[in-house]
């Protein structure tokens, strides 16, 4: 029987942006498609979460600082 062990989580592994930073920083490629409407959709994509982070934000701030 094999015993396995997990491997603990440090704390730059928690807080690294890995997909996220992967979603807002991508190489320009010319192997996907180039449409308008796929490229507004993530332009508001990115908009909402920009917004969703930024009211976090704001609420965390309001309800530990304030």
């Amino acid at each position: 029987m094999l015993t396995t062990r997990k491997k603990k989580l440090t704390l730059r592994e928690f807080f690294s942006i890995g997909e996220v930073g992967g979603y807002f920083f991508r190489k320009k490629s010319t192997e996907r498609p180039r449409n308008i409407n796929l490229r507004l959709m993530h332009g508001i994509n990115r908009l909402a979460i920009i917004i969703f982070l930024a009211s976090l934000i704001y609420f965390l701030l309001k309800k530990f600082v304030f």
